[in-house]
């Protein structure tokens, strides 16, 4: 596969998938100011590596929630894994379990829970919750993710409002999908995508469906009435948050926290753990980098509950930032999924692989051989 990093993995996607389902992806929301400030936030960010130490046998192996990892590294919920490949969150979720990493489902999700859980045994499998208004929904998906054995139910926290995405409406791609004479160009100007997901779906199944909405919900993208009550809970508070740790007896992870104050809260509430996230820069436009905000969050909350970082990651020393200013472990959407639409599970295990390797190879030049080694000492004053 002619992808030597992450960014190579990007420009075959782009060329591959019709423009509105890329840019779904790929940008952020309004002007992309936080889109930018993610990564130029990591650029900021410098090291200081130590020399002359012994590298040999360095490993990017790590624990996350009392269980072993490959690398510190998930792979973040992304609703749209089913329109890059056919089946793509089994797809994906293979080549996370190969990986011998997390990865997270989505509520929006074309491939059900009950197929990742039957397909991808002996996977880390999390179940990522878009609370629904009615509630009595969502907790009947959080009862099915317990009952097929999903070890981490992750909360998403900061979408309770649809975000303005002006990309979309001038692509002509949204969802629910609706066919347009400038969409139906798109598609047809990108024929292997179009035979290889999309008749494919059309051939056996039909057009894909959310598989975790309730049976009466469950048409397929083009239908506007399952999309209407869920990941738009206008009211979600921190009540939710208390409901759910009554009901989930697992890991309990809220995404989606910016302020120590809001991390401090979820601990009081006796959630696991916490992913310093803004959505990738696809909600509020100009918030703070989640990578700039991770320090205040890990010195607000301690050793009380893990805390992750969602967004800008696409290099190994991205992972190795992070880390130092206190994540245990970021979590990965994008180049995963700009993996999964070039290849499927070898194009999503091509993108871990890259990262993987590029972990190890900056744990050697920085002088660590293993990740308890990196901490804050390694950041440049």
């Amino acid at each position: 596969m002619q992808a030597h990093n992450l960014h190579d993995l990007r420009e075959l996607a782009r060329r591959r998938l019709p423009k509105g389902i890329f840019e779904y992806i790929d940008r952020g929301v309004e002007d992309e100011v936080a889109l930018r400030e993610n990564r130029d936030a990591f650029d900021r960010v410098k090291l200081s590596p130590y020399v002359l130490r012994d590298v040999a046998g360095r490993s990017s192996e790590a624990s996350l929630f009392g269980a072993p990892l490959a690398m510190p590294v998930a792979v973040a919920p992304t609703g749209s894994a089913g329109l890059v490949w056919y089946q793509g969150e089994l797809e994906l979720a293979r080549a996370a379990a190969a990986a011998g990493i997390p990865f997270t489902l989505a509520t929006a999700a074309m491939t059900s829970m009950e197929a990742i859980a039957s397909e991808v045994r002996g996977g880390r499998l999390w179940f990522q919750l878009n609370m629904f208004a009615d509630r009595s929904i969502s907790h009947a998906m959080v009862a099915r993710a317990e009952r097929l054995g999903f070890e981490a139910l992750l909360l998403t926290a900061d979408c309770s409002v649809t975000p303005n995405r002006e990309y979309n409406a001038r692509n002509g791609f949204a969802l629910p999908f609706r066919a347009s004479p400038r969409s139906l160009v798109d598609m047809s100007l990108h024929p292997r995508w179009l035979a290889g997901v999309m008749l494919r779906y059309l051939l056996g199944t039909g057009l894909p469906k959310y598989e975790n909405y309730p049976a009466e919900m469950r048409t397929n993208v083009t239908g506007f009435s399952t999309l209407k009550g869920a990941g738009r809970c206008e009211d979600l508070n921190w009540n939710d948050v208390a409901t759910l740790r009554r009901l989930w007896p697992r890991t309990l992870i809220v995404k989606g926290i910016l302020r120590p104050e809001d991390a401090r809260h979820a601990v009081e509430l006796g959630v696991d753990g916490v992913v310093v996230s803004n959505h990738g820069g696809r909600t509020v436009d100009s918030t703070q980098a989640p990578i700039a905000a991770l320090p205040r969050i890990v010195d607000a909350i301690g050793h009380q509950a893990t805390v992750l970082m969602d967004g800008g990651i696409r290099r190994g020393s991205d992972v190795i930032k992070a880390l130092a200013l206190g994540a245990e472990a970021v979590l990965v959407g994008r180049p995963t999924l700009f993996g999964t639409a070039i290849g499927g599970q070898r194009g999503a295990s091509h993108a871990l692989l890259l990262l993987r390797a590029e972990i190890e190879r900056e744990m050697g030049l920085m002088g660590l051989r293993q990740v308890d080694d990196i901490t804050r000492d390694l950041l440049a004053d």
